[in-house]
């Protein structure tokens, strides 16, 4: 007989190592959650689940960053409402201005509080900010060079610069009216300083009439620096660039000899819009939103100078009819240009809270995704943790076993 016990233990000695190495690694998952603990138990499981754990919490920074981009747009969105309601309270006045049952003494009432909103407006633009980042003064806007405004009034291609006062027509081919005698008074404003200019239509040569050209060379000079008529367009420029040389509230009124106003051509005549914007010369201060978990997804944001100079609507006068008049006009193209840029913010808000609903989406997904290589899942390792124990158990009963198995060499001896 040989004895070969100590083979039967050593084997259920290996047996009982296993059982309770592999009940061990049971235990540490079922307790940490995870079925990755070390690179040992999945290296390539570990290398991409940290590589979707870096694009998940990216992700959810990017939510972050996004409504911290809404917020900053809802802080100037809500100076730009405060403006725009101080810009209808300046039209409401300019208008009550502009009635000739005023007397002097009202009329200067209302130029002390126009010129006050007039200074509220520049407050807010100048002090308007988010986390010390100034929103509305032109330090958010995009890198621009400077540029000279120019004005266009697209009339009727038949209009040349020779074309007569009388044979003018509009751009859909109705005859303005004109007649000699007329008397044509042009208003504008320029860094809230007022300007004018009147003519009267008159013979150059037998029974003719100052030609179109003759009619723009009446604003020529008081920053303005050249007119011209291109295809039946009035093109207007201004004498200096940037945005303390644009010109505000460009319009004409024509008043037959006897002072009765010709709506058809005071309307037709300062039917003027801006084809080149006046621009200042500055770096790029617009604002990158980091919206995705990667490099380069990226939303950009440009936020104009919103305040009272830029806007024209500083120092506005209103101490005559005729400046009044100039003021509605120059307080309206002033409420485009807020409209136009709360509209802006608005869209690009909207735009920040898809992403944000987009990002949320992803990280869930993507958090599914990992969990799925990461995580333990409990209910099935519970059962390995169970099948170990038992045969942990069964291995240590069966080591006392064969421990005993020596006796019967024992037995031989005696």
């Amino acid at each position: 007989m040989r004895i070969n016990h100590n083979i039967a233990a050593l084997n259920t000695y290996r047996q009982l190592n296993s059982a309770s190495n592999a009940q061990s690694k049971s235990m540490e998952k079922l307790s940490s959650g995870l079925r990755i603990n070390r690179a040992g138990d999945d290296a390539a499981g570990l290398a991409i689940s940290e590589k979707m754990r870096g694009q998940i919490r990216g992700l959810d920074q990017a939510s972050r960053n996004s409504q911290d981009g809404i917020s900053m747009i809802q802080t100037a969105e809500g100076a730009l409402n405060e403006t725009h309601s101080i810009l209808q309270r300046m039209r409401e006045l300019a208008v009550q201005s502009s009635n000739d049952t005023n007397t002097t003494q009202d009329r200067k009432n209302i130029q002390d509080e126009i010129t006050q909103l007039g200074d509220e407006i520049q407050r807010i633009g100048d002090q308007t900010e988010f986390n010390t980042k100034k929103l509305l003064n032109g330090d958010a806007d995009g890198a621009t060079t400077s540029t000279t405004q120019v004005l266009t009034n697209n009339m009727n291609a038949s209009n040349a610069d020779g074309t007569t006062l009388d044979s003018l027509v509009d751009k859909d081919g109705n005859n303005l009216g004109l007649a000699n005698g007329d008397v044509v008074t042009a208003t504008w404003s320029i860094n809230g300083s007022q300007k004018s200019s009147t003519f009267t239509v008159s013979d150059i040569t037998s029974d003719s009439l100052s030609s179109i050209t003759d009619t723009l060379s009446a604003v020529a000079g008081g920053g303005v620096a050249s007119v011209a008529t291109t295809a039946g367009a009035m093109v207007v420029t201004a004498a200096n660039a940037g945005t303390s040389g644009q010109v505000n509230g460009l319009s004409f009124e024509v008043k037959s000899s006897a002072g009765v106003r010709k709506e058809a051509a005071s309307n037709a005549l300062s039917n003027f819009s801006t084809t080149t914007t006046a621009e200042n010369d500055h770096a790029d201060g617009s604002s990158n939103f980091q919206i995705g978990a990667n490099t380069g997804q990226t939303l950009n944001l440009s936020i104009k100078d919103m305040r009272a100079d830029t806007l024209g609507v500083r120092n506005l006068q209103v101490g005559t009819e005729s400046q009044s008049a100039t003021a509605i006009k120059v307080i309206d193209e002033a409420t485009q240009k807020v409209s136009a840029e709360r509209s802006k913010l608005g869209s690009v808000q909207n735009r920040l809270e898809h992403t944000i609903n987009n990002l949320n989406t992803s990280s869930e997904n993507l958090t599914a995704a990992e969990s799925r290589i990461r995580d333990v899942d409990m209910a099935k390792e519970m059962m390995n943790q169970t099948k170990n124990s038992i045969l942990s158990q069964a291995a240590q009963a069966m080591l006392a076993q064969a421990n005993q198995q020596p006796q019967g060499v024992l037995q031989l001896l005696r």
